[in-house]
């Protein structure tokens, strides 16, 4: 039951959302222990203000406009379940209104000055509904996962 959404993360994405290069990541995703608990709900891409902003994946806008005082955009992803995966980025300056279609690696965005990194970064959410996940899994980035082998007889002692 876990592995179809691991498997619909990994699938989804096709390109980075800054960049080529990869851009680097400045601070990574650190999931808070409860959900209104101090935490990190998505990372932090280096990218000066006006880099180009690229959907990762095919979906729809489904929000572009300031949010405290900075732009932000939110893309609905096409074809990952109920409810829908969603991406969120910031600060940018939108490029689409809500509702306009787009493909991976359409650009949807530029980014901004300002946000919560000490150097120019772009940061990068991802949600299933309510629940924040690691965006590097939309790209195969992530922590492993081993499976527990059955069927498979022990390895005797040497």
């Amino acid at each position: 039951m876990h592995l179809i959404p691991i498997i619909l993360l990994t699938l989804t994405a096709s390109v980075w959302p800054v960049g080529p290069p990869r851009p680097d990541v400045l601070r990574g995703w650190e999931p808070p222990p409860t959900p209104y608990a101090a935490g990190h709900r998505g990372v932090d891409l280096a990218a000066a203000p006006g880099t180009p902003v690229v959907a990762p994946a095919a979906g729809t806008v489904s929000f572009a406009g300031p949010v405290a005082g900075h732009g932000f955009l939110t893309l609905t992803l096409t074809g990952t379940g109920l409810p829908p995966l969603r991406t969120t980025y910031g600060p940018v300056e939108p490029l689409l209104p809500a509702g306009a279609a787009v493909r991976a690696g359409d650009v949807v965005a530029r980014t901004a000055e300002g946000g919560h990194c000490a150097e120019p970064c772009l940061h990068w959410g991802l949600l299933r509904g309510e629940t924040y996940l690691n965006p590097l899994r939309l790209l195969g980035h992530g922590p492993s996962r081993l499976l527990p082998v059955t069927g498979v007889p022990p390895t005797p002692p040497a």
